[in-house]
């Protein structure tokens, strides 16, 4: 059978010779009673052997891995404590001190899911380092080093990429694990992933990749690539789409986050997030988190719009490529008060308004940049040679032959202050 198919419950029907690894010393007498005893009980027989001696078997099944090396009963411990972990996963502070790690594809992935796991529910006062075991630190980034492997290039084709997210949604609440995780460079790995799903288990896939950009929304390095990637945009298609209450929580959480960082407030103005929070409020969630966040952010947006000047707004409206006939286009004050603030970082709007002109499909978009470039010549005294300096000239004269007569109309607005400067041009009004 291929070892990558495996099932938990087919490596339990196994019986391992445990007589034949005592008689070669492999394992003590004690260790076989204990194993006797153990395995192929009721989950609850087993339950009260843990209460009572759950450090005892911690200690045999991590000897036992240590010790042995055949595949088939190194599969079979692993299967053992998988089990276990997931009845309780409070049992996995009997193993904080150990290291799992070798093997196949079965082996890899019950030793990432239990070192997760170990990790996560491990005493915070650990001083493992001090009685001469590998420290929880190096533990922690081989973990992450492998589980971004698997996010480039997964070991299996269809359960490396989730095992490696779910992993990442138990180990991310560990700051050493969101400072080796931002290092290595694994944000960027999990952007791809925050999509609308349907399938189930696309769902829970798109879930925990949400619930890990969550944890990272704590994290200030993770925060500056956040503001830097499609994350934000990739958010907003998962929540106007989806229709699962744990996806919608866990990304509505996030922008609660994000809402007071940088720019993320005007972005998601800029968005619709408004708009799309009111829709969501007029939802039947059973969840009173969710509610609560709901109104959290509801406020938090309309204060983050109140506070933006218009300048701001209209440099997001830029930046974004997202241009319309907002009414501080056309709005005379605007343009007096604002005039100079297009001079900003060696006049960084005017020279994304020319791009605009070279490489949007958008019709409204190529209209309004034609309109607002006019603008800046009719209001600012230097207006025209600054417009010519960067070729915008040549690049609104394409546009006189554009199909849609708002795109022409603007572009020989533009064009006619242009020739004629700031002298004559308020003479032209569109």
């Amino acid at each position: 059978m291929d070892q990558a198919e495996l099932t938990t419950e087919q490596v339990l029907k196994r019986d391992i010779p445990w007589e034949t690894y005592m008689t070669t010393k492999l394992i003590t007498g004690t260790c076989l009673q204990l194993l006797r005893r153990y395995e192929k009980r009721a989950e609850s027989y087993r339950a009260q052997l843990l209460d009572d001696d759950g450090p005892a078997y911690a200690r045999v099944f991590v000897n036992i891995l240590r010790d042995i090396f055949k595949e088939e009963t190194v599969e079979y411990v692993l299967a053992l404590i998988d089990e276990m972990l997931t009845a309780n996963p409070k049992r996995a502070r009997l193993f904080h001190d150990e290291l799992l790690w070798k093997g196949n594809w079965f082996i890899q992935e019950k030793c990432c899911k239990i070192l997760s796991l170990i990790v996560s529910a491990r005493p915070k006062t650990s001083d493992s380092s001090k009685r001469g075991f590998t420290t929880i630190d190096d533990v922690l980034k081989g973990l992450v080093d492998w589980l971004c492997a698997q996010l480039k290039k997964p070991s299996h084709p269809t359960r490396g990429i989730p095992t490696a997210i779910n992993c990442l949604a138990t180990l991310l609440k560990e700051p050493l694990v969101r400072s080796s995780f931002v290092q290595a460079d694994g944000v960027k790995l999990l952007v791809p992933f925050i999509s609308p799903a349907s399938t189930q288990q696309s769902i829970q896939l798109l879930y925990e990749t949400c619930l890990c950009i969550w944890l990272l929304s704590y994290y200030e390095p993770a925060i500056e690539y956040l503001a830097t990637s499609r994350t934000l945009p990739r958010l907003i298609d998962v929540v106007k789409c989806s229709t699962k209450e744990k996806v919608v929580r866990v990304v509505i959480l996030t922008f609660r986050n994000l809402l007071p960082k940088g720019t993320f407030g005007a972005q998601m103005v800029d968005l619709g997030l408004p708009q799309i929070v009111q829709s969501l409020k007029s939802q039947a969630w059973s969840d009173e988190d969710l509610l609560e966040a709901l109104n959290e952010l509801e406020e938090g947006l309309r204060d983050n719009i109140k506070k933006l000047s218009s300048f701001d707004k209209y440099k997001q409206e830029v930046l974004l490529g997202q241009l319309d006939w907002s009414p501080m286009h056309k709005d005379p004050i605007f343009w007096r008060e604002n005039i100079t603030g297009f001079e900003e970082s060696d006049f960084q709007i005017l020279r994304v308004l020319v791009t605009i002109l070279d490489s949007s499909s958008d019709a409204r978009a190529l209209a309004v940049a034609c309109f607002d470039l006019s603008q800046f010549i009719q209001y600012h005294p230097a207006g025209r040679i600054i417009l010519s300096d960067l070729k915008a000239k040549d690049r609104v004269m394409k546009l006189l032959n554009h199909d849609n007569a708002e795109v022409t109309k603007n572009a020989l607005l533009c064009s006619q202050r242009l020739f004629l400067g700031a002298k004559y041009a308020s003479f032209l009004q569109a």
